[in-house]
């Protein structure tokens, strides 16, 4: 039977998921249509979808149009979860994007869009919410064209918008004086587009098109399908899943216009090998999503490129370089696992109780190895400190984190050594405040706060100081004298300047010891010390009394005195702050980051998005996430990286210091 594997992405609030829901129930696939407000769906079935009504995890959904199998991935809206985004996309051979008829092109929109772009993925543009009350076909395509870029054309037009919304016009099926009496000039218009751009797919129509010869309906119609198999045409249609109008008219779409999984193409592995995407080529699959069941073990879905995988074969996971062997293989299906004999090219299957296998790993034939490239995955975002709230909680907190990253390596999961706190990180507040509700699940309980800002110390100047210790007690006494100089300098260095055995070079390491003892506290405010040189000018020694432990005293002794003298300056970390937001909001987005002393280093303008780059203080960004969402509408996305330090403005140095010192008394 023929295979179609189809993603559905949009932004959230599209309505991916009451979409597939409609879906297969209009297939038969399932008797009664679920709703996303009672979590009685087949995608949104976890505890955690159900608490929040939306899909945090991709669903793997599958039905039967004519005799062609679809298998729907039916993947987040929000951005948070950007690695099941990606996975469900990169795991299909074709994408329908969901644009809402009411609420147009947003940046959730533009995100999916560029990751079938990356993948190369024909699609199909599917105009959401016709029913409701302003929505609006013509301009959402509209929107669609001048925002996304690549070849999208109305195949279809609605018979009515809104709540008068009650059927499609074909537009290579229907004759322009067959279509209803109000719709016959955009019907008109609309398949004179069409046709262009169907005919421009192919040079032997373009020619004839352009002779004046009239083109068939049936070749029109061959041309399209094998236009947007190719990815060479972006058809765009109207439907209602409340309604379920357009639906029939999707369905057959997918079936007759999208690519099979054997018509892909051949893969390419890292080494220039290639796979051809059909059952009696060597095995090979991918990884693309990874969960833990309670009964199952680790539970890995795999996509299968290319050969034939059967119950009990050994193969080779050629990321890690490890064998296993699959006793038992499963397809998916909603929340049901249904056994099989076999995984063949094309298909979404099922490997459970694999401990080794990991998000992104290739496995293929042990006698033909092959590996291909891992999912690229963007930098943490949004990071919360955990602090356990018993004992018990904190010597459990490991395991169930590590249970965790098992099924989400966008998550990061740090003690930072400065503060001592536990951090964990993720794509977004959503997306760690679901990650802490999983851990409660696991029977740990934490509390978050905002993570303290790992200042540093530095200094602006050139000194030097003495630092002698001398201690008697009876017997051998301790006695270490050294004079070091500091100045300013990138990263950490210590040298001698020592002539004339004034120091015993044996003593010097100790002395290295005593001056990395003194940068972990800094002069100002006890943060660590960076950027500093030391110098080891001079100094004194006892035969008897003078030993490693007294030269290590001396030399932090020394190190202090000096940094006290060299103008110290506290110093914050900053961040490279990348903002993608519709270019209506830039105004608003600025105002903001002048408010949070940001450098912005440009603007890059696309369409009608605007992405702003800007170094700002980590201190400043506590309430970005949230504050950004309240800007665009929810329509903002943005990443961060680490980009140094930074001095702190005077005023405020003095607050920071200031409460640090009250901390510490």
């Amino acid at each position: 039977m023929p295979v179609r594997v189809v993603s559905l992405a949009a932004h959230s609030g599209a309505g991916k998921t009451t979409l597939s829901e409609a879906l297969l129930h209009r297939s038969g696939a399932i008797s009664r249509a679920g709703r996303v407000e009672d979590g009685t769906t087949q995608s949104d079935h976890t505890a955690e979808e159900r608490q929040h009504g939306f899909s945090i995890r991709t669903s793997v959904l599958r039905l039967q149009r004519r005799d062609t199998e679809v298998t729907l991935l039916d993947t987040p809206g929000f951005a948070d979860f950007v690695r099941e985004i990606r996975g469900g996309i990169r795991a299909a051979d074709s994408a329908l994007i969901l644009v809402s008829a009411t609420g147009g092109v947003e940046v959730g929109t533009e995100r999916v869009w560029n990751t079938a772009d990356t993948f190369a993925m024909p699609r199909i543009v599917v105009l959401t919410k016709m029913d409701r009350e302003r929505a609006h076909f013509a301009a959402t395509l509209a929107e669609v064209r001048a925002t996304l870029k690549g070849p999208t054309v109305a195949a279809y037009l609605p018979d009515g918008e809104g709540p008068e919304f009650r059927g499609l016009v074909d537009l290579l099926a229907t004759p322009e004086d067959a279509a209803p009496p109000g719709l016959r000039a955009a019907v008109q218009e609309a398949r004179a587009a069409l046709v262009d751009a169907v005919v421009e797919t192919d040079d032997e129509l373009m020619t004839r098109y352009l002779d004046g010869e009239e083109i068939a309906q049936d070749e029109l119609r061959r041309a399209f399908l094998k236009a947007v198999h190719a990815g060479q045409l972006y058809p765009a249609l109207p439907v209602s899943a409340a309604t379920g109008v357009g639906l029939d008219e999707l369905l057959d779409l997918m079936v007759d216009g999208l690519r099979s999984a054997r018509e892909r193409g051949p893969l390419t592995g890292l080494d220039g090998q290639t796979r051809e995407p059909t059952p009696d080529a060597p095995f090979s699959a991918r990884v693309w999503r990874v969960s833990l069941d309670p009964y199952l073990g680790k539970v890995a879905h795999v996509r299968v490129w290319s050969g034939t995988l059967r119950a009990g074969d050994t193969v080779r996971n050629t990321t890690r370089g490890t064998d296993l062997r699959a006793p038992h293989l499963y397809v998916a299906s909603g929340r049901e696992l249904t056994e099989v004999g076999e995984l063949s090219a094309g298909m979404l299957g099922v490997l459970t109780k694999q401990p080794d296998l990991h998000t992104g790993d290739t496995l293929a034939d042990p006698a033909q190895p092959i590996e291909y490239d891992p999912l690229s995955l963007p930098d943490v975002v949004h990071t919360v400190a955990l602090h356990p709230e018993t004992r018990l909680d904190e010597d459990r907190l490991g395991d169930a984190v590590a249970r965790l990253l098992e099924e989400d390596p966008t998550l990061r999961f740090e003690r930072e050594p400065q503060t001592g706190e536990l951090l964990l990180g993720g794509m977004g507040e959503m997306h760690t405040t679901v990650a802490v509700e999983k851990l409660s699940a696991l029977g740990v309980r934490v509390q978050t706060t905002t993570p303290q800002i790992p200042y540093r110390e530095t200094i602006r100047a050139t000194a030097q100081a003495q630092g002698r210790h001398k201690k008697q007690s009876g017997g051998h006494g301790q006695y270490g004298d050294c004079v070091v100089r500091v100045q300013p300098g990138p990263g950490y260095a210590f040298g001698s300047a020592v002539v004339g055995g004034a120091i015993p070079a044996k003593y010097l390491p100790s002395i290295e010891k005593g001056v990395q003892d003194a940068l972990l506290k800094g002069p100002l405010a006890g943060f660590p010390v960076q950027d500093v040189h030391f110098t080891v000018l001079t100094g004194s020694y006892h035969e008897v009394d003078s030993s490693d432990l007294a030269f290590r005293a001396a030399g932090a002794l020394a190190a202090r005195n000096a940094l006290e003298q060299a103008r110290p300056t506290l110093l914050e970390p900053v961040m490279l702050l990348r903002v993608r937001a519709p270019a209506e909001c830039t105004g608003d987005i600025m105002s903001d980051l002048q408010g949070r002393r940001a450098r912005v280093q440009g603007m890059e303008p696309a369409g009608t998005v605007l992405t702003i780059s800007a170094v700002v203080p980590q201190a400043e960004l506590r309430t970005f996430n949230a504050d950004l969402r309240s800007l665009t509408g929810d329509r903002g996305a943005y990443s961060l990286r680490p980009h140094g330090y930074q001095d702190v403005p005077e005023a405020l140095a003095r607050k920071v210091i200031e409460a640090r010192r009250s901390a510490q008394t």
